[in-house]
């Protein structure tokens, strides 16, 4: 059923609001849940769902997810399968960079018309989730829509954040408004079963996750060229014009749009049953096989941890906390809430030997240090008897070696922090 598919990700913007983890990367190139990348879950999700034909689009800082895309979805030759980047490329007909969701498809629609499909499906590259789309391009088919949009329900405490949308009694949509004010949210609830009313999940939320038939979507694109987004300008258009059915989640799903949620979604794996499940089989996260040694612990507490491969920890506790690739933590160091990304690299026996003579921090994190509510991302080097105690004591700020966002303190990528410092 889905060899009829075309998988479409849009990669985002700049990516300001995941800043500085998006300083020299795209965002869904960010490192996720200790030795996965953000752009591994909708591509997964693919996967599992038997669509084998993927397109990223980006356009920001995409060296490193060109490489990580590179050396991790390889196929059979004699298999159609591809997971392929279009970055942003001027031409005479756009010389300009994607301005909005709907223009990057537009932009790339003449690479994307070079293959057979009968519908698109358009993704976002920064959620965390494990859904099957079969079921939503099954439902799509058999009621005849034009377009559908994956949906979810949610509380009126969330339903400002989000578009949201009214149906009738055949899911079909027959109105959507952007980020509704609470007053007007008594008009826009939804009958949207009796488990989600009991939690109080009353609003159908976009969530960004979009089928469309190939002819609709290449004439809608062409002739409304000054719409850029999907959501505020292109899906309204459609609801008012086409069939678009409503498709009901109601499973775990967070949109990882700022430090906070990125911070909370990497932690909440380490939950006693976490709700983002990494450990079905069924829904597996697909990513660069590394062949790493297995983590070697000397001494350790560990308490709700989750250490990926490769790490060498000699710390005295760490407790809820997801410990990425290659981290190497010294002895006597305590971390608690905080995500450690790890490193791309192992220093050798000699460099470690130099750098400890001239009293240079290594790469990963030192002696008796204390990292408490912080974010370290890759290749960070922190010294000896360094303490990092984020909390809302500190206010937000941009510094040199590292940004406050939340009371989080995110350590800059590559950073070096010298021994005894305070943060």
């Amino acid at each position: 059923m889905t060899d009829n598919v075309l998988g479409v990700i849009l990669g985002g913007g700049q990516g300001s609001r995941l800043a500085p983890l998006t300083q020299t990367r795209s965002k869904p190139a960010v490192p996720i849940g200790g030795k996965y990348r953000l752009v591994d879950i909708p591509i997964s999700n693919c996967l599992n769902s038997g669509i084998h034909r993927m397109f990223v689009l980006t356009q920001f800082n995409s060296a490193s997810l060109n490489k990580h895309i590179k050396n991790t979805y390889h196929f059979s030759h004699f298999s159609s399968a591809f997971v392929d980047i279009l970055a942003a490329e001027q031409t005479p007909d756009n010389p300009t960079w994607f301005q909005g969701t709907a223009d990057a498809v537009r932009q790339t629609m003449h690479h994307l018309l070079n293959h057979e499909f009968d519908y698109a499906l358009i993704l976002s590259g920064d959620q965390l989730y494990q859904m099957d789309f079969n079921k939503m391009v099954l439902e799509h088919i058999n009621k005849g829509a034009e377009v559908s949009i994956a949906t979810i329900p949610v509380t009126a405490k969330d339903a400002t954040d989000f578009g949201i949308l009214k149906v009738n009694e055949d899911s079909y949509i027959t109105s959507f408004i952007e980020k509704p004010v609470s007053e007007l949210l008594p008009d826009w609830s939804s009958d949207t079963g009796p488990d989600m009313q009991s939690e109080g999940r009353n609003y159908l939320a976009s969530m960004g996750i979009y089928i469309f038939n190939r002819e609709l979507l290449v004439k809608i694109l062409a002739d409304n060229p000054e719409e850029k987004d999907f959501g505020k300008e292109i899906l309204p258009r459609a609801i008012l014009h086409n069939k678009v059915l409503s498709f009901q989640y109601e499973g775990y799903w967070t949109d990882i749009g700022n430090i906070s949620s990125f911070f909370e979604a990497n932690l909440g794996l380490t939950d006693d049953i976490p709700k983002f499940n990494l450990f079905d089989s069924h829904q597996s996260i697909f990513t660069r096989a590394r062949m790493l040694p297995p983590s070697k612990i000397l001494g350790t507490t560990l308490i709700k941890a989750v250490i990926a491969e490769g790490c060498i920890l000699q710390a005295e506790e760490i407790k809820h906390a997801v410990i990425g690739i290659r981290s190497r933590i010294g002895t006597g160091t305590v971390i608690e809430n905080a995500y450690v990304m790890g490193s791309d690299r192992y220093q050798t026996l000699i460099e470690i030997a130099e750098e400890s003579a001239n009293d240079k921090p290594l790469i990963g994190i030192g002696d008796r240090c204390k990292i408490v509510n912080a974010l370290i991302d890759k290749n960070c080097r922190i010294g000896n008897d360094v303490h990092i105690i984020g909390g809302e004591h500190l206010p937000d700020g941009d510094h040199s070696l590292y940004t406050v966002k939340d009371g989080i303190v995110v350590v800059k990528k590559g950073a070096v922090i010298p021994n005894g410092t305070r943060i």
